[in-house]
């Protein structure tokens, strides 16, 4: 499995908390090289994972994550004994770290003062969809949804605005839009 993606081309940003004109001022040579050459803008993300030696016998998934190895197994409602984690719970962190990081961005554009915030992502899925118990019920997860609460003197005005622009930006909410496509190849063994 490999380690986390490298980031050495990545601009060094102040650790410090960045204010909208120092926020443009770094991201616009980025834009403008994006505007030069589309093709450099283009990303390539990345998630490693296998079935470990020692999990014979067990229904799981070992994930290469920022912070370590995550074992990824049967949620209850489908078989497992919620000792690993869930995949649908992973895509809701994925979810809500982008969503995050997009709303933090979007209110520094905007020049607005967050002073802290509490975000929560939630969704629902039927377990008969993917235990093919019933096959018009869809698979996978329903009605996501983030929630920013935050402590800020910002007008309703400015949280639609907000809200409006973190949905558009956060790519993890965009590309949930998107079906996933999977293939399995066969490989020789080591």
């Amino acid at each position: 499995m490999g380690a986390a993606p490298d980031r050495s081309d990545a601009p060094e940003a102040p650790m410090t908390q960045l204010d909208a004109p120092a926020l443009r001022e770094l991201q616009a040579p980025l834009k403008q090289r994006y505007r030069d050459d589309p093709e450099a803008a283009v990303v390539a993300v990345r998630a490693d994972g296998a079935f470990e030696a020692d999990d014979e016998g067990i229904i799981s998934c070992t994930v290469q994550g920022w912070s370590g190895p995550v074992r990824a197994g049967l949620h209850p409602s489908t078989g497992g004994d919620g000792g690993d984690a869930c995949s649908g719970d992973m895509l809701m962190e994925a979810l809500l770290a982008c969503a995050g990081v997009t709303l933090r961005s979007v209110a520094t554009a905007m020049g607005l003062d967050i002073k802290s915030a509490t975000l929560h992502a939630t969704a629902t899925f039927d377990a008969r969809g993917t235990l093919g118990v019933a096959r018009d019920v869809p698979v996978g997860c329903r009605g996501a949804r983030v929630v920013a609460e935050l402590v800020t003197d910002a007008d309703d005005g400015a949280l639609a605005k907000l809200a409006e622009l973190t949905e558009r930006y956060c790519v993890v909410g965009q590309s949930l839009r998107e079906p996933v496509t999977v293939s399995a190849v066969r490989v020789e063994a080591v």
